[in-house]
């Protein structure tokens, strides 16, 4: 049975132990939260790892990307970008190689990673038969499910499924007039085959058989936003919403089949409207847990979108988002570097603790009380400890030429903390003049 499947029976799985002791919450919880959608467990029964739980009033968690591409295939760069990931403490990994021996690879990365792995089936469609010189004319539904369920024999614990590109959302994305038109390579692959075959999206149509591969290896399903915006100017317009809204409905479907879902959401988004995306897909998939993509409410930022990503990520995760895809500085501009995915780790967990101090998750106010007061005893070695960066923390504080002292090179004697220390702080009544 699935996560789902014997949570709606009651019985906790060592699963949801690990992560109830990972949270530091009862068991009970996480069983109640998976049973009723509110909480999944990506974890492919064909892989063993110690899973991380992804939802409501839990830690909000990172995922980082990365993989080959057609021009930049050196398995190995990939596998250092793994590492370092989880050197950064990423929460999970999507492969989405596009050069190169696609099974192998990612048959690599599910053997060296301790973390949950992400792909999106729909990017070996696309290569395989670009390879072989073949047109979308000759791909079938059968070749888009046969890939499907090779990822998810592999070990692949959540797949992105582009379910809710269908002929009535691409005719509403026609009339809208966008500025960035379409930016999810999935979806714009299924549109181009749907309209060559003047078909409905077969992941759309035949959502079931989806559902039945999932079920089979408890692979969670990431129902993906093929029409998110990728500028600010396009963002909650009604060609997004209505996929929003098909995503529900077929979200529902599939818990009411055990398996578990999660939502993608956008994209590019402006501040003011952030938390709306975020309450409106909460409002209309009954809770699912939201995995976002940034966002990003700037488009101006090229080599600095972590930081944008950041922004925005902040606010997503207080509003109630669950799952952050991390942004790198290159993003928009080229593959990122094993540095970039550092960087990207790092600035994604700072918006997700940022968040979840709001939010009240359990023990996220404490880190930052903590860290206040070993500031106050300007205690540089537990400082290190508790900063999300210990190493970037430790390598700045070694440039300055008050290594050795008890302040920093900023203030130095003049340290407001150690002048507030040598204070005779006079207690007793105040008098009045």
């Amino acid at each position: 049975m699935t996560q789902l499947a014997q949570a709606k029976r009651g019985i906790i799985t060592e699963e949801m132990k690990q992560v109830a002791e990972d949270e530091h919450l009862e068991p009970e919880v996480i069983a109640e939260g998976v049973a009723k959608g509110s909480i999944v467990i990506p974890k492919n029964i064909n892989r063993k790892f110690n899973p991380r739980g992804i939802g409501e009033g839990l830690k909000t968690k990172v995922n980082a990307n990365f993989g080959t591409s057609e021009v930049h295939n050196l398995l190995e760069e990939e596998l250092e970008k793994l590492r370092v990931a989880v050197e950064a403490k990423a929460d999970s990994v999507m492969d989405l190689s596009t050069g190169g021996d696609l099974n192998a690879i990612r048959q690599e990365i599910l053997k060296r990673s301790p973390l949950m792995v992400g792909t999106v089936p729909i990017y070996q469609i696309m290569v395989e038969f670009a390879c072989r010189g073949e047109t979308h004319g000759e791909i079938t539904p059968d070749d888009i499910f046969s890939v499907i369920e090779k990822h998810a024999q592999q070990g692949v614990d959540f797949i992105t499924i582009h379910c809710g590109v269908t002929r009535d959302s691409v005719e509403r994305l026609e009339k809208e007039g966008r500025i960035g038109g379409i930016v999810s390579r999935g979806g714009a692959f299924l549109i181009r085959w749907m309209e060559h075959h003047g078909r409905e999206n077969p992941l759309y149509q035949d959502f079931g058989r989806l559902v039945e591969i999932a079920r089979n290896y408890d692979v969670t399903l990431s129902l993906g936003d093929g029409l998110r915006p990728g500028a600010i100017a396009d963002a909650t317009d009604r060609c997004q919403v209505q996929e929003l809204v098909t995503l529900g409905e077929l979200a529902h479907y599939a818990f009411d089949q055990d398996v578990q879902v999660m939502i993608e959401g956008p994209g590019h988004i402006p501040l003011d409207q952030i938390v709306l995306n975020v309450q409106l897909e909460k409002a209309l998939c009954r809770g699912a847990p939201f995995y976002v993509l940034g966002p990003l409410p700037t488009d101006i930022a090229p080599g600095y979108d972590h930081i944008t990503a950041s922004i925005g990520g902040a606010i997503a995760a207080a509003a109630g988002a669950d799952f952050l895809c991390y942004v790198t500085p290159a993003e928009h501009l080229r593959l990122p570097t094993v540095e970039d995915v550092r960087e990207g780790v790092i600035a994604a967990r700072i918006a997700a603790h940022c968040g979840d101090v709001v939010k009240g998750v359990k023990g996220a106010r404490q880190l930052d009380e903590e860290m206040s007061g070993r500031r106050k005893a300007l205690d540089w070695e537990e400082m290190y400890k508790l900063a999300i960066d210990p190493q970037r923390a430790r390598e700045m504080r070694r440039q300055s030429e008050a290594y050795i002292e008890k302040v920093c090179s900023m203030c130095g004697k003049f340290c407001s903390i150690r002048m507030d220390g040598q204070r005779e702080v006079k207690k007793g009544p105040i008098k009045s003049t």
